[in-house]
């Protein structure tokens, strides 16, 4: 039975691969982002459908759900992959501007859909929220790592509520994944040989490492798995 899948911040990185994921099987896949150029080349690339918003803005995302609803009626998969680290990424101003600026780009873009879109999910539905290592070891003084922890009890919460309808609300913490933008051009080979050297696995992570993870939540195998945090970082949140 084909689904329905939406994925936000699906135009690169760990959104475009699961999108291109779950196209792999057959899936009907939404991707949703803020720049249409990258998400139009996404979605010709995994052969999905491309809807540009702000998910950070209230009526950016009402808009959204109106056109999901539209269009296909119902949705099987949320996967909140939209974010980044806005400090990390020429974030400036006081230390309001800079923590406001990671809560639009990471909690509200993830609050806001799933607020709105939750009426839509099919009964067996699924939500998936990606967070990050950051969440639990902090984000080298920048507010990126509590943003991403403020994800961690809001999505128990949504599983307790969620759960008589059969749906699964879960979180994946990677780490470092390479091939991403959230890394692209930050990270000095010193800087890169230690992160991997935290891992037990000794490599740095994919993004298909993520998206595979992602995918398996969502299928039928992962059906009594909920109110969870996965961990993709090869054991390095443990450190070594």
């Amino acid at each position: 039975m084909t689904r329905t899948i939406v994925v936000s911040g699906g135009g690169s990185g760990i959104g475009k691969a699961v999108a291109a994921r779950f196209a792999a099987d057959g899936d009907r896949v939404v991707v949703i982002g803020r720049r249409a150029d990258v998400l139009e080349k996404a979605a010709g690339e995994v052969g999905g459908t491309a809807l540009p918003a702000d998910l950070s803005d209230p009526a950016e995302v009402e808009r959204v759900r109106a056109e999901l609803a539209g269009r296909f009626g119902t949705i099987d998969v949320l996967v909140n992959n939209a974010g980044g680290n806005s400090e990390r990424h020429g974030g400036h101003g006081g230390v309001a501007e800079r923590w406001t600026a990671n809560f639009q780009a990471n909690v509200l873009t993830a609050v806001l859909p799933t607020e709105a879109f939750t009426e839509l999910l099919n009964p067996s539905g699924r939500i998936v929220f990606l967070s990050s290592i950051a969440a639990f070891r902090g984000s080298g003084g920048t507010s990126y790592g509590p943003m991403k922890a403020a994800l961690h009890p809001y999505a128990f919460d949504l599983a307790a509520a969620l759960g008589p309808r059969g749906i699964t609300v879960n979180v994946v913490a990677p780490g470092l994944i390479e091939d991403t933008e959230f890394f692209g051009g930050t990270l000095d080979d010193e800087r890169r040989a230690m992160l991997v050297e935290q891992t037990c696995t000794g490599r740095a992570g994919t993004p298909d490492d993520v998206a595979e993870t992602v995918h398996w939540l969502a299928s039928p195998g992962g059906a009594h798995v909920t109110a969870q945090i996965i961990q993709v970082n090869g054991g390095a949140e443990r450190g070594r």
